[in-house]
């Protein structure tokens, strides 16, 4: 009997080819303006880090530790968005819902890589912060640009190879209650949902990863944090600690909106899993963070102003 429900559940597996991604809505007279709207949002996001990407790359002196992790969490944001937004854009204009299972693996995959990459990547930026603040006289030879380099090499590295188990254990999973995806973009939550295997190896792992990395980079972060601002209030004239402040201010409400949402859509059993509540979340987490992360760094930062009318006269000349 056994060995039946174990051969039955190998066939419904192996006969999976394609999932249904429900999207937003079904009512079709909102599908073309909500397309219109993410279509922009979209375009936003990608002249947006597209842009802090390229003015830090043509401007020598924007090749200092902070804005080289800037660099690095742009091309995450551009990646992170292309994973997800084309595929919803076309399940909108098209109804064409399908992705084929492979394809719901590799954006599985990708997004978990990517999250887990700027989960590193802000702690090390906060890293950069602490040390920019708590020890400017060691600055330059506790953070070279070797030293940051070889941050953000590692913070992709782990990133992607950390994901590997999830996405191998997810593809070995049956599904043969349901093929009906309802959120914006295969999540793992959601495929956890509709497998009618056991999914506790996933979950366990998503605990113990989650303990190992994410919980530790969260605490270092937070704690450089306290050390920056406990550091900040002990300047004695307010325009020094105005100017302090600003140096970090942008991360901070980056790193900031990243938690909250993050922690929205993973720090709850899967057993809570609300489909409308997550789809919500989720596109806080997906199309928030990334919109905002330039705004926030180019308005805010002198630096980035100045390069970038650099770059726009170099160009009309």
């Amino acid at each position: 009997m056994k060995n039946s429900i174990c051969l039955e559940n190998e066939i419904s597996q192996h006969n999976v080819t394609s999932f249904s991604i429900q999207g937003l809505t079904d009512i079709p007279e909102l599908q073309f303006p909500i397309f219109i709207i993410f279509l922009l949002v979209f375009l936003i996001i990608l002249i947006g880090n597209l842009t802090i990407f390229i003015v830090i790359m043509c401007d020598s002196n924007l090749h200092t530790p902070m804005y080289l992790f800037l660099m690095n969490l742009s091309l995450i944001d551009i990646s992170s968005t292309s994973n997800i937004i084309p595929k919803l854009l076309n399940v909108m204009l098209t109804q064409n819902k399908a992705i084929s299972f492979a394809g719901c693996i590799a954006q599985v995959y990708i997004f978990t890589s990517l999250t887990c990459t700027e989960i590193l990547l802000l702690g090390a930026m906060a890293y950069d912060r602490y040390l920019a603040i708590c020890h400017p006289l060691h600055y330059f030879i506790l953070m070279s640009l070797r030293q940051t380099a070889a941050l953000a090499v590692t913070a992709w590295t782990v990133g992607f190879l950390d994901t590997t188990g999830h996405a191998s254990l997810i593809s070995r999973l049956s599904f043969c209650a349901s093929h009906r995806v309802d959120h914006i973009f295969c999540d793992v939550n959601s495929l956890l949902k509709i497998s009618c295997s056991n999914t506790f190896n996933v979950e366990m792992l998503s605990i113990v990863e989650g303990a190992i990395l994410g919980v530790p980079t969260f605490l270092f972060t937070l704690i450089s944090y306290i050390f920056i601002i406990s550091n900040i209030l002990k300047i004695k004239t307010t325009e020094g600690r105005r100017k302090a402040f600003s140096t970090c201010a942008s991360h901070l409400t980056c790193v900031t909106v990243f938690y909250v949402t993050v922690m929205g859509l993973y720090m709850r059993p899967t057993s809570s899993y609300q489909p409308k509540q997550e789809k919500y979340v989720a596109l806080l987490f997906i199309v928030l963070v990334p919109m905002l992360n330039p705004i926030i760094y180019s308005l805010k930062n002198q630096d980035v102003k100045d390069a970038l009318m650099k770059l726009k006269n170099k160009m009309t000349c």
